[in-house]
């Protein structure tokens, strides 16, 4: 079993940043590759980004490219999402997930943290 908490999400007007943080622990923590989806009101949950167990490797999803960063600290077993420049449409509940795989998330992982919500407003 892997535990997922997550941290850092909070309210911001349009263009702003915010950092998430998750926190992973569990035997198979730090051999899993990690990632994030967010579910935005209304709307379907979807993958933003992920990264592989080593933190060498990173895909985004085309609407979060080149402001958002994922991000590993192998030590603290912690991912981060660094995110820039953001704009309404990025208001949703933002999970952060972890699969038994080293390369990354599936689009169906296996463990999923509560979420954090993040309000961009205009």
């Amino acid at each position: 079993q892997v535990q997922l908490v997550e941290s850092g999400g909070g309210s911001v007007q349009a263009g702003g940043s915010l950092r998430l943080s998750c926190v992973a622990s569990g035997r198979t923590a730090s051999e899993n590759g990690m990632g994030w989806f967010r579910q935005g009101p209304g709307k379907k949950r979807e993958f933003v980004a992920t990264i592989d167990s080593n933190g060498g490797s990173e895909y985004y999803a085309d609407s979060v490219k080149g402001r958002f960063t994922i991000s590993r600290d192998i030590v603290k077993n912690t991912v981060y999402l660094q995110m820039n420049r953001l704009n309404p449409e990025d208001t949703a509940v933002y999970y952060c997930a972890s699969d038994s795989s080293p390369r990354g998330i599936s689009p169906s992982p296996d463990y999923w943290g509560q979420g954090t919500q993040v309000t961009v407003s205009s």
